[in-house]
C-alpha cells in the first residue's frame, strides 16, 4: 500500500494543486494523509474525500512532530506499507507516482529513498545529500550526474521535501526527532537510521517539482530562527567539538553583521542561537541533577 503524507500549515491551496497533479488513485496510491498544523485554516476541510484523511494536530507542531502523527496513523494500519512524505508546495510529473510501488518491490533493501527535486525553472534543486563530519559540512548536491547507470545511488541523507519510507524495513514505526521544529530534521532522520544499518538512497527514476521556501519565506525571522537552532543542534550531535565551535563563532558573527543590513534575518539567527544555548544549559543542569 502506498500512502502520501503531507503537512499543512496555511497551505490548503498548495495541497489542492498537489492533489490535482496526482494520477489515477486506484492504480497508484491508496490514501492521502494530511496532518493539519494550522487549525484556523478552514479551507483544508474542503479537501476531505473518502481517500483523504485529515489528522488535526491542534496546533503548529512543526514538520517532524506532524510527520510523526501521520506515520503513526499509517503504521497502525499498514506496517508494511510505503509512505511518501511530500511537501505541499510540490507537484508531480507523469509516471513518477506509479514508479514508487515498482521501485520498492524491486529494491526492498532500501529503507529511505529520495527523489530528484527540480525548481519551477526546471533546474535541479536536490540530487542527493552528503555529510563530511570532519568539516561539519551538510551538502545538498547532484550525485547522479556522474554515476553509473543504476536504479539508485546510496547517499548520506535525502530531503524531507520528497522522502519515501519503506515501513517493512523497520521493526517499529520510524520517527523524526522531537527536538526539531523545522529544518535539518530530514538529515537527522536519515543519519540516525543509517547508523542503525538502514540503507538511504536516491533514484533518478523518480522526480518532482518544488517551489523552494514558498511557505517559510512568509516570515523571515521565524525561518532563520528555526534553521539556525536546528543547524547548531545538528552540528553538536554529528560533528566534533572543534568544528562545532568554529562554525558557531562564524554563525554568531554573521548574525551580528546581518542585524545592520538585514535585521529580520539577523534577529532570527540570534534568536535561534539563544534557543540552542538555553537547551544546552537545560540539558547540562539535568545531567548534574541526575549525578547528584
Amino acid at each position: 500500500m502506498v500512502y502520501l503524507l503531507t503537512v499543512n500549515y496555511n497551505s490548503a491551496n498548495l495541497i489542492a494543486k498537489l492533489i490535482d497533479s496526482l494520477p489515477d488513485r486506484k492504480k497508484n496510491f491508496d490514501r492521502i494523509v494530511i496532518v493539519n498544523n494550522s487549525p484556523e485554516d478552514n479551507k483544508i476541510k474542503n479537501l476531505k474525500k473518502d481517500y483523504i484523511e485529515i489528522i488535526e494536530a491542534g496546533q503548529n507542531l512543526g514538520f517532524g512532530k506532524a510527520c510523526n502523527l501521520g506515520l503513526n496513523w499509517i503504521y497502525d494500519r499498514a506496517p508494511n506499507g510505503i509512505v511518501w512524505i511530500i511537501n505541499p508546495d510540490t507537484y508531480l510529473v507523469e509516471n513518477t507516482l506509479e514508479q514508487i510501488r515498482y521501485f520498492c518491490e524491486k529494491h526492498p533493501e532500501i529503507s529511505i529513498l529520495g527523489t530528484l527535486i527540480y525548481n519551477s525553472d526546471n533546474e535541479l534543486w536536490f540530487g542527493g545529500g552528503r555529510f563530511i563530519p570532519a568539516l561539519g559540512e551538510i551538502i545538498a548536491t547532484d550525485l547522479l550526474t556522474t554515476s553509473v547507470n543504476s536504479n539508485y545511488l546510496l547517499c548520506d541523507w535525502v530531503s524531507g521535501c520528497s522522502l519515501i519510507i519503506n515501513l517493512s524495513q523497520f521493526k517499529a514505526c520510524p520517527q523524526f526527532d522531537r527536538n526539531y521544529f523545522l529544518y535539518y530534521e530530514d538529515f537527522d532522520f536519515c543519519r540516525r537510521y543509517l547508523n542503525q544499518g538502514h540503507k538511504i538512497a536516491i533514484s533518478d527514476r523518480l522526480k518532482i517539482y518544488h517551489q523552494p521556501s514558498s511557505i517559510t519565506n512568509r516570515n523571515l525571522k521565524n525561518k532563520f530562527k528555526h534553521s539556525t537552532y536546528s543547524y547548531l543542534f545538528t552540528l553538536a550531535r554529528y560533528s566534533n567539538p572543534i568544528v562545532f565551535t568554529l562554525r558557531f563563532l562564524r554563525l554568531w558573527l554573521n548574525a551580528l553583521i546581518l542585524l545592520l543590513v538585514k535585521p529580520q534575518v539577523g534577529l532570527g539567527k540570534l534568536t535561534g542561537i539563544a534557543i540552542f544555548l538555553r537547551l544546552k544549559i537545560l540539558q547540562s543542569n539535568n545531567a548534574i541533577d541526575k549525578q547528584n
